[in-house]
């Protein structure tokens, strides 16, 4: 019996482990005949003894692995079912590993109970409260999760655990490069897209924040990928955007200042006197989640949806626009196959699905011709004069909405390398266009297109 047959039908999946890690359990099975039926129980790594091998028991046993072969703990510091006193009431945490210098002491606690992320944080978060484990896991055998305690209401996001011989801030003051960033992706590593941790955030932080959700995330974002693309271009340098163990204080100026070199290299999307209004706390937890995320690819896709679901969800409803699937895009896109030669203009743009997606065929055209490779940090990339002239000369994008307007002209400018013909105008009323264009503080931005 393997693990997938134990698994399929269920909320858990093991797509997060090793080959290695699958095969290590899948070969400690032990099938037993109870009441004519096939049934699978395994030898437990820590309480040493046959128990029945469920999709829960799966995922937990396969993590026991990891903590002992990966992360090097020993089994005198792992304890299943652990003890957890809320009053009179007891529960049990499915994994609990015991401080080094203080055995009574519990240092982390793993959930695997609950299948999904919103139940097990909430689980997690309780344990942790309970028994003042200053770390915590979720998974499901799909995503994983792995969180630092910092007050019963605040738990930040943490890119991994510390092996058995370092300590938390180990984990904290590590200093990336972009080409770490690539080894680590949380999108990769933990089974999650941005866009659900958007949706995380927004349950666990900026519901009751009290602040515009869309511009404190529009902003964050828009950091992080100049801060990727200054790392991008040059590989040595340590990404900045990340909370790193500093005050929070130190880490709201921080990035402050990251955030005003972004507007200043690409202008014309927020004005120059815009501030990160988050507070310190709110602040330092969106940071945390938000770090470990590889922003840029061959494409932007993984910003593209995000800001999709941000306009989505701040606009839609309002002003009965629809925004145009990405595969759908792709497939118009392949379809009408766009020249270098050829201007082609979006009178309803959006956050410039169809533009962006033109950009990139023509420019793989280009790349092609010269017999260039495209690599998958391809948007960071420098590129030939042809791909910029082709941005500046051919591609156009018109759309009402201001919102969706300055997401379409990030994304340009990102990619067409401050080059964009991104303009806030209403397509349906353009017998009163000279009202914007004789406008200037709308020429300030919009002039060069």
């Amino acid at each position: 019996m393997n693990l997938n047959e134990i698994l399929i039908n269920s909320d858990y999946q093991d797509t997060i482990f090793s080959t290695g890690e699958r095969k290590a359990i899948e070969s400690s099975i032990i099938v037993r005949s109870i009441k004519d039926k096939e049934t699978p129980f395994i030898q437990c790594l820590i309480r040493n003894k046959e128990i029945k091998l469920t999709p829960e028991e799966v995922i937990r046993q396969l993590f026991v692995y990891r903590l002992l072969h990966t992360y090097g703990y020993p089994k005198d510091r792992i304890t299943l079912e652990q003890s957890v006193s809320f009053g009179k009431e007891i529960k049990r945490a499915d994994i609990a590993i015991s401080d080094q210098d203080n055995p009574d002491s519990i240092f982390l606690i793993v959930e695997v109970k609950k299948p999904k992320l919103k139940d097990g944080k909430e689980q997690l978060k309780s344990y942790c409260n309970a028994t003042g484990a200053p770390i915590g896991v979720w998974t499901n055998g799909k995503q994983i999760s792995f969180y630092r305690r910092k007050d019963p209401n605040f738990f930040e996001d943490i890119p991994n655990i510390p092996n058995a011989d370092q300590q938390l801030t180990d984990i904290l003051n590590e200093r990336w490069t972009i080409d770490d960033l690539i080894r680590k992706d949380k999108l990769v590593n933990e089974g999650k897209s941005l866009k659900e941790l958007i949706l995380e955030l927004e349950d666990e932080v900026l519901a009751n924040a009290g602040v515009d959700v869309f511009e404190e995330l529009f902003k964050l974002i828009f950091t992080k990928l100049y801060d990727e693309m200054e790392s991008g271009r040059k590989r040595d340098r340590y990404l900045e955007f990340r909370n790193d163990g500093e005050t929070e204080t130190r880490l709201k100026q921080k990035l402050q200042t990251l955030f005003d070199k972004a507007k200043q290299k690409w202008e014309g999307v927020f004005s120059n006197d815009a501030k990160l209004t988050l507070t310190q706390s709110h602040l330092s937890i969106c940071a945390s989640s938000l770090e470990g995320v590889k922003l840029f690819n061959s494409n932007l896709e993984v910003v593209d949806e995000a800001f999709e679901y941000l306009i989505n969800k701040s606009s839609k409803g309002e002003k009965g626009q629809y925004f145009t699937p990405r595969y759908v895009i792709d497939m118009c896109v392949k379809m009408l196959n766009p020249q270098e030669h050829e201007t082609m203009i979006d009178s309803a743009a959006g956050s410039c699905g169809f533009p962006v997606h033109t950009i990139f065929h023509v420019w793989e055209q280009i790349f092609n011709n010269k017999g260039l490779n495209k690599s998958h940090l391809f948007t960071i990339e420098n590129k030939p004069a042809e791909c910029t002239d082709y941005v500046q000369s051919k591609v156009f994008a018109i759309d009402f909405d201001e919102r969706a307007v300055r997401v379409g002209r990030t994304l340009n400018l990102i990619a067409c390398d401050g080059q964009t013909n991104v303009l806030h105008l209403n397509t349906l009323d353009y017998e009163r266009w000279y009202e914007r264009t004789d406008d200037k503080d709308w020429l300030s931005i919009y002039a060069q297109g």
